[in-house]
């Protein structure tokens, strides 16, 4: 549809950013790929061993299967915390008279601090001994017998691992939802008022359903990001104790660069791949049957 002058430049214009793309995306996993049907240990020659890896991660590792629980339960917290969070604050924001500004500023601080300095904060948060401050505040409140070195129980560790990470990315997912609700018409909600809509109906019918496309790709974002998420855990617990907070992420790093067997890593690495693929595919068949209901 459009004229051959306008085809050419946008050739010329997508051409380069999907050459980088192939470059430092399409080919490590195509190498990945490869890499997972050999056994090698980096040093000695690469054995040919076929589907082996992938029969033993499925079959044959239980640490992978903890990591891959692990790894929902994160993502599910996360998610929460997320894009819960980010609708609230940004319908909140939409409401505030004053100092916008400034809130959205003082949300999206999280987003651009260092992730050392994330994980040694929190260190201290969590912290038992010295006494950190959630362990404080449960004393100020008189539930002393809550408090615990919420990094070191195996039923505490995962969700405390997890809570920093949610929190990193809340500010930068409600300016992406603030920005798609306040360009929702006013004349529509308008119109729902007359005719007697409540709040909820309001919301859920005029407005969620117009930021429904900035939705799904926050979501997409959301998902992806937290099914790779690996550097809050691996600062604060490395995976410990035990295998309490293993991601499957944690696990391949430390398959491939503590017990150098990159092939097996590689196979986990292609596993975290398609377990991405997969997610992406049901977040947007669940949101397409809500767009047909």
């Amino acid at each position: 549809m459009l004229p051959r002058r306008s085809r050419l430049s946008v050739l010329v214009f997508l051409v380069p950013p999907l050459l980088l793309y192939g470059f430092a995306v399409l080919l490590p996993i195509g190498q990945s790929l490869v890499l997972s049907l050999y056994k090698w240990d980096g040093i000695s020659t690469m054995r040919f061993v076929g589907l082996d890896n992938y029969v033993k991660m499925l079959t044959r590792d239980d640490v992978f299967w903890t990591a891959f629980s692990n790894a929902i339960g994160y993502l599910v917290i996360c998610l929460v915390l997320q894009l819960g969070g980010a609708l609230l604050v940004a319908g909140l924001l939409t409401a505030l008279p004053r100092a916008r500004e400034l809130v959205k500023t003082l949300y999206l601080l999280p987003a651009v601090i260092s992730t050392v300095a994330i994980a040694l904060l929190f260190q201290r948060i969590y912290s038992l001994e010295p006494l950190g401050l959630l362990n404080q505040l449960l004393g100020w409140v008189g539930l002393e017998h809550l408090q615990t070195a919420w990094l070191s129980n195996v039923s505490t560790v995962l969700a405390a691992v997890s809570i920093p990470e949610g929190w990193r990315f809340t500010g930068l997912y409600m300016l992406i939802v603030y920005a798609a609700l306040i360009a929702v018409p006013h004349e529509l909600e308008e119109a729902a008022r007359l005719d007697g809509a409540s709040w909820w109906q309001t919301f859920w019918r005029i407005r969620f359903r117009y930021i429904r496309p900035v939705w799904i790709t926050t979501t997409v974002m959301a998902t992806t990001y937290a099914l790779r998420g690996f550097d809050i855990p691996y600062l604060l617990t490395n995976g410990g104790p035990g295998q309490a907070s293993e991601l499957l992420t944690t696990y391949m790093y430390k398959t491939a660069f503590v017990h150098t067997d990159y092939g097996y890593a590689s196979a986990i690495s292609v596993f975290i791949v398609v377990e991405c693929l997969v997610a992406v595919g049901l977040i947007f068949l669940l949101l397409r049957r809500g767009d047909d209901k």
